[in-house]
């Protein structure tokens, strides 16, 4: 069963980080680090 906690923190982080280059004005970093996260937290989901 995979741990939503972790994934939820995971996410969790990776919003607060888009959000930060968001404030910087930097659009591209900031979809990078979401679909990263995506990715991650839907590897982690499937491999669990």
């Amino acid at each position: 069963m995979p741990d939503y906690q972790k994934l939820y923190t995971a996410m969790f982080n990776a919003a607060t980080d888009a959000l930060e280059a968001l404030n910087e004005l930097n659009i591209g970093r900031a979809r990078e680090i979401l679909e990263a996260a995506q990715k991650e937290a839907e590897e982690r989901r499937l491999s669990e």
